[in-house]
């Protein structure tokens, strides 16, 4: 075990890297000219490799103290009428984990970058996003407070909206960003509410407070029963809309418009189980709360379902995989439901590793699946599961029908969320563009002006009729 100083020190270099990255290559981009593509992909992918080998060092010494928990200070952002934002990081097995997680899964995904993204117009924005999306998971990853871990949850967010639409010349990917942010905004809802109560219920925002100062996944959470199933579900609704889960799940395969590499790191290996993250951290209050618990595991086991259902109909290998990452993720949320914290850890850390490689080698695979299904032409195809050997064909047929068009559940999203918001919005609108004409005067204004415009329409028009009258009497 390291001297807590020095473990403080390297979660803070593990965390700082990327952020060191982004804000040097920011500022070369926007005082001087584009560097070449080596010594952008050179700068970020040296602050992952320092970031992963920091956060190698940090598990390391997690993993030979067991009950480790620490909590380190790296100062304090802003203070204002009694609130002050302080920049805690917290190392324990669950966060030292994830750390290497993020900055390894980081590193493949920006190294298979540099060829696949040759001589792209976007390759030092791509580059750039990598660096901020790397920054915002592992100050989520590590955060100390609920306050850090908003910050990084947004900075994901917003990086994974602009990679989405990376190719943004077509219109699809733009669509499909709008349809990602809309969905992060609305459940990001659930974890701004959840910051609020958890100062308002313990006067603290740091989880060694909130929670306790026992090593994860720890005892119960010492607050109220109410208390502690109000925070867990608000976190919980966040988390549905960061892990794609039923019913706000559709947007997961929309998302696959980006760069492969993207779709890699965000919605096959890390981005998609920041949810999974924000539960196993919140695990002593669902030890607290029954209910959530209850709630958890429920909606995991129907997004598992409807995963596994709509993923086997998929006609294209990277929905296929979004479908199949979503059921992975519904099976991690049934574990966390039912306490099975470190099982769920592990799930998370090998699925992310399988689903990252999978992504990026999407193309090939599609292209083995054709050579071995030429190699085994004319021969019969395989049985048909039991279930549709055991139940009714026109069951089968309805199903099968039902999972090709994802049962639906965008056209219903449309219908009964986005185009009731869309007339509120209109409606608020229009009452607010009348009450500001009001307040201002504008309405006696505007109407004065259509009054005049009305008179000199008449007046021009008593004008143009007298020559032609003139002209008839002659």
């Amino acid at each position: 075990m390291l001297p807590d100083l020095l473990l403080g020190k390297l979660a803070a270099v593990a965390v700082l890297s990327p952020a060191l990255a982004f804000a040097a290559l920011g500022a070369y981009l926007l005082l001087l000219r584009t560097p070449g593509e080596r010594v952008v992909s050179g700068v970020v992918l040296s602050a992952l490799s320092l970031s992963l080998a920091a956060s190698l060092v940090v598990w390391g010494s997690s993993i030979m103290a067991p009950h480790a928990f620490l909590s380190v200070e790296l100062g304090r952002w802003f203070e204002a009428s009694g609130y002050s934002f302080d920049i805690v990081l917290l190392v324990d097995r669950l966060s030292t984990t994830m750390m290497v997680l993020v900055s390894l899964i980081a590193l493949i995904a920006g190294r298979f970058s540099v060829a696949y993204l040759h001589r792209e117009a976007g390759f030092a924005r791509f580059f750039l996003l990598l660096a901020l999306f790397s920054t915002g998971m592992l100050a989520l990853v590590s955060a100390g407070s609920i306050d850090l871990l908003f910050a990084g949850w947004e900075l994901v967010g917003a990086t994974s909206v602009l990679l989405v639409a990376f190719f943004h010349e077509r219109a699809a990917p733009a669509r499909a960003a709008l349809r990602v942010y809309i969905t992060y905004r609305l459940c990001d809802v659930g974890l701004l509410v959840a910051l609020v109560l958890m100062h308002e219920i313990s006067g603290s925002s740091h989880f060694a407070e909130v929670f306790g100062g026992a090593a994860w996944p720890g005892p119960a959470a010492a607050i109220s029963a109410s208390a502690a199933t109000a925070l867990a579900l608000c976190l919980f609704l966040a988390a549905m809309g960061k892990s794609a889960l039923f019913p706000v799940g559709s947007w997961l395969p929309r998302a696959m418009e980006g760069p492969t590499p993207s779709s890699a790191l965000f919605y096959g290996a890390i981005s998609i189980h920041a949810g999974v993250y924000l539960m196993l951290r919140a695990a002593p209050l669902l030890e607290r709360s029954p209910v959530a618990s209850a709630a958890v595991a429920g909606v995991g086991a129907l997004t598992a379902a409807y995963g596994t259902l709509v993923g086997r109909a998929q006609p294209d290998v990277k929905s296929a995989l979004a479908y199949a990452t979503m059921s992975q993720v519904g099976i991690m949320f049934v574990e966390i439901g039912l306490g099975y914290y470190r099982l769920a850890l592990v799930h998370l850390f090998a699925h992310a590793c399988l689903r990252c490689l999978q992504m990026l080698r999407a193309p090939s695979a599609l292209r083995d699946a054709q050579e071995i299904r030429a190699a085994h032409a004319g021969e019969p195809l395989p049985h048909l599961g039991i279930a549709a050997r055991v139940l009714p064909a026109s069951l089968v047929r309805r199903v099968y029908w039902l999972s090709l068009e994802r049962f639906h559940l965008e056209a219903l999203q449309q219908r009964l969320i986005a185009a009731p918001l869309m007339r509120l919005g209109q409606a608020i609108d229009g009452f607010e563009r009348r009450w500001v004409a009001a307040l201002s005067g504008l309405a006696e204004r505007e109407a004065g002006d259509a009054d005049e415009a009305g008179a000199r329409g008449e007046r021009a028009g008593a004008g143009a009729s007298a020559p032609s009258a003139k002209g008839a009497r002659s």
